[in-house]
């Protein structure tokens, strides 16, 4: 299992993080997407070789935020 934080612009309410945890946490092999909207982090856990981190990245723009 793979870990990244994501900074995404652009989240400011609760709205947006059921967005981005409901659109990324649906990609296979993704395990657990957790938002901190108060500074605009994602943590997200996925396997590899099921799903890449551009895919997932694109998943978040997909929404209309902006990861840096």
């Amino acid at each position: 299992m793979e870990k990244v934080t994501l900074t995404v612009e652009g989240m400011s309410c609760g709205h947006c993080v059921k967005a981005v945890e409901s659109s990324v946490g649906g990609l296979n092999g993704v395990s657990s997407v957790k938002v901190d909207l108060e500074n605009k982090k994602v943590d997200i856990e996925f396997n590899q070789e099921a799903v890449t981190l551009e895919a997932i990245k694109e998943t978040i723009d997909d929404q209309g935020y902006d990861v840096k």
